[in-house]
Parts: structure tokens; sequence; C-alpha cells
């Protein structure tokens, strides 16, 4: 029984640049560590297996799935599980006085919610139109869906998605309401997009809801500058990121507090993005659109 339990959360989340994140996180003996997005627990497990100080380590996850598998996994080890969305999570750490030599932030929707239909993020499989990643807001994708303007929807769907045919695919869904099901959206949106395709031609409206249900690229840009202030110096920050609005704001941002200047607070580790090679994808498919970035704080004496 044991081992079944063992292979079903293998399948349902298998961490992502998992040794690039060891490489450049650079886990030592003593040091302290925040996940901001811990999910299933599986970079930080191999963390504090370096680490070995799980009381300096703290978990932070949204989703109540997640908390519970944290909790059975680092419970009894006087690790910090937090359950809030990274920035009020990362907000009450930075009021606390907390500091950490390690943050590592895997953003994105996670296997745990494609996996589970009824969690509604999935194309593949039919599920409600929810979307949530925390389960106790009000906002889902429902709402989103069938009671927002066509400007609105056709302005997510563009920003978000950066689908070209954003205001097409916005009239089609309030001709189609009441649309109640995943299913039911992707095929609305194939209507838009006839003709066989690689990638399902609703990935960019579903990817546009998704981003916009959870306030995910602006919790990014409030996040980043604190996770700065959360580092001790010297301290490494590593963020993933799985589609190209994400990586543009984690580059633009270490661009801005790195460089050859007297003032730069970061330096960055890794000039190119670190990418998943054929090794991983195999095993991991999910690896294939993540990009890792990261940087350390640069300490007092090392600035010019």
């Amino acid at each position: 029984m044991k081992n079944t339990h063992q292979n079903k959360q293998k399948n349902i989340h298998e961490p992502v640049l998992l040794d690039a994140v060891l490489q450049y996180l650079n886990a030592r003996p003593g040091n302290s560590y925040l996940d901001t997005t811990a999910g299933y627990g599986g970079h930080a497990k191999a963390i504090l297996a370096r680490t070995l100080k799980p009381s300096l380590a703290a978990l932070v996850d949204r989703d109540n799935a997640a908390i519970e598998e944290l909790t059975r996994q680092f419970g009894a080890q006087g690790v910090q599980i937090i359950q809030k969305d990274y920035l009020s999570a990362s907000e009450e750490l930075l009021k606390d006085g907390r500091k950490f030599d390690m943050i590592l932030a895997d953003l994105g929707v996670s296997s745990l919610h494609l996996n589970e239909a009824s969690r509604g993020f999935s194309i593949k499989s039919d599920g409600p139109l929810d979307m949530r990643m925390d389960q106790k807001q009000a906002l889902s994708a429902a709402e989103i869906v069938n009671n927002y303007q066509e400007s609105e929807l056709a302005d997510i769907i563009k920003k978000y998605g950066e689908d070209p045919k954003a205001k097409q695919i916005a009239r089609l869904i309030i001709k189609s309401r009441p649309i109640l099901s995943t299913a039911e959206l992707a095929s609305v949106v194939k209507k838009v997009w006839p003709g066989q395709s690689r990638v399902h031609p609703a990935t960019r409206t579903f990817q546009a809801i998704r981003i916009a249900v959870n306030d995910e690229l602006n919790q990014l840009q409030k996040a980043l500058p604190i996770w700065v202030d959360l580092l001790e110096p010297g301290g490494r920050l590593g963020v993933i990121s799985f589609h190209s609005l994400e990586d543009r704001i984690v580059k633009v941002f270490f661009s801005e507090k790195a460089g050859d200047r007297y003032d730069a607070e970061l330096k960055i580790l890794n000039k190119h993005p670190v990418m998943a090679g054929q090794a991983e994808l195999v095993n991991n498919p999910r690896a294939r659109s993540a990009k890792l970035r990261t940087v350390a704080k640069i300490k007092t004496k090392e600035r010019r």
C-alpha cells in the first residue's frame, strides 16, 4: 500500500529542474529556506536533506490539498507550514523580521491541479469551470466566463493568453453562455481556431483565465522585491516560470536590480535561463516550458 501511495505522489508532482535548483541555490548544512510555492514538497524534501535544519524552513502554499501533504511530510520536523498565497505569506514573514539563505518560487499551475479534473484547470479532462488555486476565494473561472463583459474577456485573453483572436473568442463565449464546464469552454474556443494543431487551441484562453482568477502576474510583480528583502546577504533566490509573461517579469526585475554599478542589490547567477534536458523531459514532460533564473543578494562589502 505504501508503494502505491509513493508512486501516486511521484506521478502527481515530479519537481522540475531539481538538479539545477540544488546547484544554483547551493544548499548547505544550517541554511534557512523559504519555499513560496511548496506544492507536494518535491523541491523542499531535496533541499532539507542538505540543510539538515527543518526548523529554519518555511513552506508556503495556498492549496488545501498541498498543505495537507506538506503537513504529512514535514509537520513533525518543525518546519513552518503556511497556507496563504505567496504574496501575503511573504509580506507576513517580512513583517516578522525573518531572513532566509535560500528562496524558491516554482510558479504556475502544478501537476496536482492538472491531474484532478474537479479543479477545472485541465483541457484534457472535463470538469467544472473553477481554476482557483485557493478554493476559499470567491472568484472562479465560471464567474469570468459567464459574467464578465465581452471587452473584459477579450482584454484578459489578449493580455494573459497573447491570443491574436482574443476578440473573436470573447464574442463567441458571450454567444455560447452559459458555459458550465472546461470541455464546453474548450469546444467554444476551438470553433475560432478550426483545423488540426499539436497544442489545443484553447490552451492560451485557459492560461489567460487561470492567471486572471489567481491574480498571478500581479502577485509576482509585488512579491519579487519582498523576496529580495527576505534574503540574507549572500542569500540566493530562484524563480521557475512556465510562460513568457512570467519569465519576462522575472528577467526585467533581476536586470534592474543587478548590473555593474555601485547600488546593485543582486548578482545574476545564470545569464540565460536554465531549461530541462532531454533526460528530464522523458520522465517529466511538465518541465518542457520551465525556465529557472537565479540571483544572489550582494553583500555590502561586495559593492563598489
